[in-house]
């Protein structure tokens, strides 16, 4: 991935398109990391205006999204969802036929959505608009209960936040798992937020917050070797497994067993990249105990496996075999 166009139309939101900018836009070469041709579009070059009064000139046409390995859809207003811009639907659905990456962030899946690209698919969007989406195209699978969806070359995100998460998750995909901590790290975010959007949805806050599951989950990072089980956990932290379960579910977004999976997923993408371990070695040190085990576990949350992604993402940064 070398050229992306970040599109934006009349009324966009200023934040969700920042969100695209800062993924994608800043040179970090100081950092190893190699710089894209990002490039902001718009079916009409010229002023555009955001949504909260102000505008943004923007250079070029939508030429270039026809050929950039990535089209980023921003955020459009509620009143454009039923008559998205074609000439944008032709870029989206071009994209998607030349095997290009689309990314949506929030309402920006509406566009994607009218482009006739997602039929078939499961997607999101913001969980306010979720039913909404749903009504309008049934031939989706939409889920608003996660941060984001990758179907294919296509992602889509929820609100906000959440698309800055699905602009890490493609990095990772395309740079790996070391040079996205780093940008991530720059950026002062986790390099991947576990949960999905019903974190976000009004609901009671639980009874207590006040005892930081912090110690607990920095010793299971420490200790990632042992055969960690949540009554062990809960016991750490001086409580019931059940009660030690909704309080990590509250604090975290998921239970403590698809948390410690994903922390050991994490730990074997760093050894990949970074060591010549072999495969036993690798799924002992990131604690899962055999090379079977993290071949299933690894190919079940990344979609390839273990040798494809050392090949690919080796600290030399070459892509030397496909996923």
């Amino acid at each position: 991935m070398k050229t992306i166009a970040c599109v934006v139309q009349p009324g966009f939101a200023p934040f969700e398109f920042g969100l695209a900018c800062e993924a994608f836009g800043l040179d970090r070469s100081d950092d190893g990391i190699p710089n894209f041709d990002f490039r902001v579009v718009a079916p009409d070059p010229g002023a555009v205006p955001a949504n909260l009064g102000f505008s943004i000139n923007v250079e070029h046409d939508l030429a270039f999204a026809d050929e950039a390995d990535l089209v980023v859809i921003t955020p459009i207003p509620r009143e454009q969802w039923t008559s998205v811009d074609t000439r944008v639907a032709g870029v989206v659905r071009r994209a998607v036929e030349r095997g290009a990456w689309v990314l949506t962030v929030c309402s920006g899946s509406f566009v994607v959505a009218a482009a006739g690209v997602l039929n078939g698919r499961r997607a999101t969007t913001h969980w306010r608009y979720a039913d909404t989406m749903a009504e309008m195209y049934p031939e989706i699978e939409v889920d608003p209960n996660v941060l984001y969806v990758q179907d294919g070359r296509i992602i889509t995100s929820a609100g906000t936040a959440a698309g800055l998460d699905a602009c890490l998750h493609l990095l990772r995909i395309e740079l790996g798992a070391e040079m996205t901590n780093t940008i991530a790290r720059r950026m002062v975010v986790p390099p991947q937020r576990d949960g999905g959007q019903a974190q976000f949805i009004k609901k009671p806050l639980p009874e207590s917050t006040s005892l930081s599951l912090a110690p607990v989950t920095e010793w299971i990072l420490e200790n990632l070797t042992l055969d960690l089980s949540v009554d062990q956990l809960a016991a750490r932290a001086h409580m019931s497994p059940r009660t030690f379960a909704r309080r990590f579910k509250a604090d975290y977004g998921t239970t403590p067993a698809a948390w410690l999976a994903r922390q050991r997923i994490i730990h074997a993408q760093r050894l990949l990249e970074q060591t010549e371990l072999g495969l036993d070695a690798v799924a002992f040190e990131s604690g899962f105990g055999s090379a079977a085990v993290l071949r299933q576990n690894f190919t079940r949350m990344l979609g390839l496996s273990p040798t494809a992604y050392r090949a690919r993402f080796t600290c030399s940064g070459e892509a030397t075999a496909a996923a």
